[in-house]
């Protein structure tokens, strides 16, 4: 997903707008998450940008996205880029112990 979400919106209130943007973000990640993973992928992971457009878009985690976008609505910011690509995740092997 590579989207300009307003929160500036006519006919809503920007908390209102900014919690609709959320529940989009989340079903998105649900729906990514669902996808069948090839046989060596343990997990789908996710790189993910966010910033007031493209250029300036910095690395978040997936977990700060909320608190980035309740913070855009706090300083009364009109649009915002986000960016979430999915990737293959891998878990690390688990180190046999020696006795």
């Amino acid at each position: 997903m590579k989207k300009i979400f307003n929160i500036k919106v006519s006919n809503k209130n920007p908390e209102r707008q900014a919690d609709s943007i959320k529940h989009e973000v989340k079903k998105y990640i649900s729906r990514e998450r669902r996808k069948k993973t090839s046989e060596n992928v343990d997990f789908w992971d996710f790189d993910c940008r966010i910033g007031l457009n493209a250029e300036e878009a910095s690395t978040v985690e997936i977990s700060d996205i909320n608190s980035n976008i309740t913070k855009f609505v706090e300083e009364n910011i009109e649009s915002f880029y986000l960016e979430i690509l999915a990737k293959p995740g891998y878990k690390p092997a688990k180190q046999k112990e020696k006795k």
